[in-house]
């Protein structure tokens, strides 16, 4: 009999609910294995992990320890009781086995199996699957908490809400930066400007986040979308973290992570408030949508290809911030070259490019 890891708390029992959501997603084992008892419009209750606990738990039954299959837990499903399987999907040890979790528990749950499921996910360790087969539905139960099995129809239907929405808010915030980016060589960003773009990013970020949970559920069958959603987001995080710098009053790399964590637990509602946006950055000023906003320069700097990693940073600790880096360039481009820049003369050129003063 196996014993599951011994952790605890929070991190713990997130844990073992997203390894619970993967070991029943489409393709895997224990996915076919409830597929088909759907199919067989079966009723059904598994415990997977914790054993020890579980079986101290219950009574009679039949003593298997054989191999797992999903036929097998199929096949076992159609007698009464409990099953009971090893937290590596590797064994089956028990079925028909009755288990009398303490019924003072606390539950929601309506149902006799239900009940049973929930009160056994905070009486053990194990993730516990009960089946309906009255509702064909399929809920999975970790300390108590418990999710329900969507099928992938439905889970594709919500994939594409998604990628449509990521789609759209990706165009659109490609459009506001290339427009910041003339902005912030002009001088002209206002707090509005910046206001609008956070909101754009946390907009895609939290679809992503979405995506994922779905990517997750699909299991096998959510390759495709992964690959739609590493399309949608790249370099979109580093994009944001750069904008963060420019603008915050601590521009180093760890405040900025911390200000991104803050945009993204706020509401949309507040998310709107340029004058929260400003607070979030670290300004105390009364400042209004309209208030000019003095970029570093670190994202403008590092779109150019020549500005190899790190470099931005040091060409901002040089100038102090983008505007004064464009008058060093239209005094001296060589000057860049001091601190390090391998091709001063081909930096000046891109910045006076996408200033509008190429030739």
């Amino acid at each position: 009999m196996d014993v599951t890891q011994q952790d605890t708390g929070a991190n713990g029992r997130e844990q073992r609910f997203s390894e619970a959501i993967r070991r029943t997603a489409p393709g895997t084992p224990l996915r076919v294995a409830l597929d088909m008892i759907i199919d067989g419009h079966l009723g059904a209750l598994i415990c997977v992990g914790d054993t020890d606990a579980v079986l101290a738990a219950g009574d009679d039954g039949f003593k298997l320890d054989v191999s797992f299959t999903a036929n097998r837990l199929f096949e076992l499903c159609k007698m009464d009781g409990a099953v009971v399987v090893d937290r590596d999907l590797t064994k089956i040890l028990r079925a028909n086995y009755h288990l009398n979790p303490d019924p003072s528990l606390p539950t929601s749950e309506t149902g006799t199996r239900h009940r049973t499921a929930a009160r056994m996910s905070l009486l053990t360790k194990a993730t516990v699957i009960s089946v309906s087969s009255r509702r064909s539905v399929v809920n999975v139960y970790v300390d108590g908490k418990g999710y329900e099995l969507k099928s992938v129809s439905d889970l594709l239907a919500t994939v594409n809400q998604l990628t449509v929405a990521m789609q759209s808010t990706r165009s659109q915030l490609d459009r506001k930066l290339l427009r910041l980016t003339s902005l912030e060589l002009d001088n002209v960003v206002t707090l509005g400007d910046l206001t609008d773009i956070f909101y754009l990013f946390e907009v895609l970020m939290t679809a992503g986040e979405e995506l994922d949970d779905c990517i997750v559920q699909l299991g096998s069958e959510g390759k495709t979308t992964q690959m739609q959603r590493e399309e949608y987001l790249a370099g979109m995080g580093e994009a944001y973290t750069l904008m963060v710098r420019d603008y915050a009053r601590d521009s180093s790399e760890e405040a900025a992570l911390v200000i991104r964590k803050r945009l993204h637990d706020t509401a949309n509602t507040q998310l709107r408030s340029a004058k929260f946006v400003a607070k979030l950055l670290g300004f105390t000023d009364d400042l209004s949508e309209d208030s000019v906003m003095t970029p570093l320069g670190l994202r403008t700097l590092s779109r150019v290809p020549v500005v190899r990693e790190g470099m931005a940073d040091k060409i901002v600790d040089e100038y102090g911030s983008l505007q004064e880096v464009l008058e060093a360039v239209d005094d001296d481009p060589s000057r860049l070259g001091e601190i390090g820049v391998r091709n001063p003369g081909v930096l000046a050129n891109s910045l006076h490019r996408m200033w509008g003063k190429g030739e």
